[in-house]
């Protein structure tokens, strides 16, 4: 697509998708045409409206409230070393010479549990976490209409709203940094406080969590690469940062074309649904040299892993910290002989990672 129609229309998804680097480069940014307010998504209809799904002021006052929980200082100084603990424990239950999952024994419970403290959701388990973010993702991609998948949504929806409820009736004496806390204390109303949260959900678990087992499954499977990062040649964040470029966990965003509008001689028509296809942008032979390999040395300036206009991702400085801080160099001074055990599928589109992920610790 990239070379013969870059922008091409799908009839089976009633969308269009914008496949280059610089046309989305350039598209995103411009939110008068390439709109995030979409009344009829199914992120609106099931989630409610959130940040991510307005534009202008009211986009930037929602992203205010929300950044003093998910700032960089505030990421550096009160959340690494809680995402930390929870790294240790885990390690903790696991031996040399075990074979395990890494996504359910480490990759998924490090994640939610970095998500219950930063959301403020304590009363939610870390399989409930992954469970209500999954059900989430499910419906806001469930474009052929599956009456089991949407129910599954309103469910996780419900359970969440509940758990909202039953935080905000706990007496809390020390005031805290997670972001229903932050959010409450701003002033938010409560139907955006409990929108903003399921998008935190619904983006926040499965994207950490796949990126935390896909990192350590790229650098097992190219040792040469991980062998930079041993010898110093390379850090930790140049693998998080060129996996996600490679992989692209969240691999698309839809956007609403707010008014005809002609880009690169293809007319775009009011109302008319396109993705900012982020997986292939990532990987156009335009902006990167050789794309289709794992190269931790290379320049990833020009990907667009986490957006690149004003809707960027919010909770970037969260991830990165998360994955190239603590839980990517955590696990290979535990274990940094680990070997892959099997096969390691991978699934998904707007949402990709591996599913399973078998390995002998070591």
């Amino acid at each position: 697509m990239r070379q013969t129609a870059p922008i091409v229309r799908v009839p089976e998804l009633g969308a269009l998708l914008m496949t280059t680097r610089d046309d989305i480069f350039s598209c995103e940014k411009n939110t008068a045409v390439f709109s995030s307010w979409q009344p009829d998504g199914l992120m609106t209809k099931l989630m409610g409206t959130n940040m991510m799904r307005r534009d202008g002021a009211e986009h930037q006052h929602q992203r205010k409230q929300m950044f003093p929980a998910v700032s960089p200082p505030t990421v550096r100084d009160y959340w690494r070393s809680k995402f930390a603990s929870y790294a240790v424990q885990l390690l903790d239950d696991l031996e040399a010479g075990m074979t395990v999952d890494l996504i359910s024994e480490y990759a998924m419970p490090l994640s939610a549990n970095a998500l219950r403290e930063l959301t403020g959701l304590l009363c939610l388990t870390p399989r409930e976490m992954d469970e209500v973010s999954q059900a989430m993702i499910d419906g806001c991609a469930n474009y052929a209409g599956d009456p089991g998948i949407e129910t599954r949504c309103h469910s996780a929806t419900a359970r969440i709203d509940q758990s909202i409820d039953d935080m905000l009736a706990k007496p809390d004496g020390n005031p805290s940094s997670d972001i229903l806390n932050v959010l409450v204390r701003a002033g938010q109303q409560l139907e955006h406080i409990r929108a903003n949260l399921k998008l935190v959900i619904s983006g926040g678990q499965n994207e950490p969590r796949d990126a935390i087992a896909g990192c350590i499954w790229a650098l097992l499977t190219h040792p040469e690469q991980g062998a930079l990062v041993a010898t110093g040649d390379a850090s930790w964040a140049q693998v998080f940062d060129e996996y996600v470029r490679w992989i692209s966990p969240i691999g698309m965003s839809p956007r609403r074309i707010n008014s005809d509008y002609d880009w690169q001689g293809i007319t775009l028509r009011e109302n008319e649904r396109l993705f900012l296809m982020f997986n292939s942008a990532n990987r156009d032979e335009g902006a990167f040299d050789h794309p289709e390999q794992f190269d931790i040395q290379r320049t990833t300036a020009k990907a667009v892993a986490f957006g690149a206009g004003p809707h960027f991702c919010a909770g970037a400085a969260v991830s990165r910290t998360l994955i190239a801080d603590v839980a990517l160099p955590m696990f290979f001074e535990r274990f940094p002989n680990t070997r892959v055990a099997g096969e390691v599928p991978f699934g998904g589109w707007a949402f990709r990672g591996p599913l399973a992920m078998p390995v002998t610790l070591a």
